[in-house]
């Protein structure tokens, strides 16, 4: 009697450990996803601040080499890209290749002008995207009381009778790819996400 008891005992247990293990197993798929989610979530979001900040670095260094250059090219358009440009954009384009940042090939590039404003523009291909636009508006002006941040675009803001205040406007838009995206769609969300990444910037013309 007393080895039949101690067999109903034994079995009971190995019921209750093969429930357990199966309960641990059930928790374990169910977590998974939010694991995943946290994990990627981490990882993406700090290489998302991490490019925001050396964007609004270089898109700061830029605006003040630019600004402190003469302006006296900047009205000759039949000389071509003015020197004021050609460094500011070579001052971008060392910086991302230092920090080991793709360029995505905007070191050839040519840019496009209209008026005292140049953009260089590459558009974002492959996977993951590379892709790039750098805008350069030597003659950027705003009101002298405005509180208004500069538009990616670097257009000026209207004086509105007020004093307005020249400088440059230095804008950079990078392509970003978020594996977050990916990552929130096994809990079956749908997340939108910006496609790039962007930084502006204004220096006062000193010449």
């Amino acid at each position: 009697m007393i080895h039949a008891a101690y067999l109903r005992t034994w079995s009971l247990g190995k019921q209750l450990v093969r429930q357990d293990h199966a309960a641990q197993l059930v928790e374990f798929a169910v977590s998974l996803p939010l694991l995943v989610l946290f994990v990627v979530g981490i990882f993406d979001f700090s290489g998302a601040f991490t490019l925001k900040q050396k964007l609004t670095n270089v898109a700061r260094d830029a605006a003040r080499v630019a600004a402190a250059d003469p302006s006296a090219d900047i009205g000759n358009l039949t000389s071509g890209v003015p020197s004021s440009i050609t460094h500011a954009f070579k001052v971008i384009d060392s910086y991302l290749t230092a920090n080991n940042l793709n360029d995505c090939g905007l070191a050839s590039k040519t840019p496009s002008s209209s008026g005292v404003t140049w953009t260089y523009t590459i558009a974002p291909t492959g996977n993951p995207p590379c892709g790039i636009t750098v805008i350069i508006n030597r003659g950027y002006y705003f009101p002298v009381t405005s509180t208004t941040q500069p538009a990616l675009t670097c257009q000026s803001q209207a004086p509105g009778g007020q004093t307005a205040l020249v400088g440059t406007c230095v804008s950079l838009q990078y392509a970003y790819a978020w594996r977050f995206g990916r990552a929130a769609s096994l809990l079956g969300r749908n997340t939108a996400l910006p496609t790039d990444l962007s930084a502006v910037a204004v220096a006062f013309n000193e010449n």
